[in-house]
């Protein structure tokens, strides 16, 4: 079974939203969303990865960051770990560079049938940590 190890970054605004970004690419999870990031490479740390793929996917770049949990989820076909980082500061407004849409939702409002089954455990993480 493929293993995959993700950086993800939690965008947090002043108003309490979280951004959340529209998953493409057709797959079992197209249509629901995430928190955006994407695969750690083996010359990279976790931070690295994190910076590289939110440039690549919102055009913004990463000032200040924060680990905020780990976890591991087994898909039926892969086994992923996914490192959070609370992204408190960044240059740019996000935009979805590759034809995602995005979302500022407020964390209360955060619907974890909406998001990726990996992402789930983070949204009751999201409500408890202020």
């Amino acid at each position: 079974m493929d293993h995959f190890h993700v950086a993800a970054g939690i965008l947090c605004d002043t108003r309490g939203r979280v951004l959340i970004a529209e998953r493409l690419g057709g797959g079992p999870f197209h249509g629901l969303w995430e928190f955006p990031g994407g695969k750690i490479g083996d010359d990279e740390t976790p931070v690295q990865a994190l910076s590289r793929e939110l440039a690549e996917e919102l055009g913004i770049e990463v000032t200040t960051c924060a680990s905020f949990m780990n976890l591991r989820h087994e898909y039926d076909d892969r086994v992923v770990t996914i490192e959070f980082f609370i992204v408190i500061d960044w240059l740019s407004e996000p935009v979805g560079r590759e034809g995602q849409e995005l979302r500022w939702v407020p964390r209360e409002q955060l619907d974890a049938d909406e998001l990726l089954p990996a992402d789930v455990p983070v949204v009751e993480a999201l409500r408890q940590h202020h």
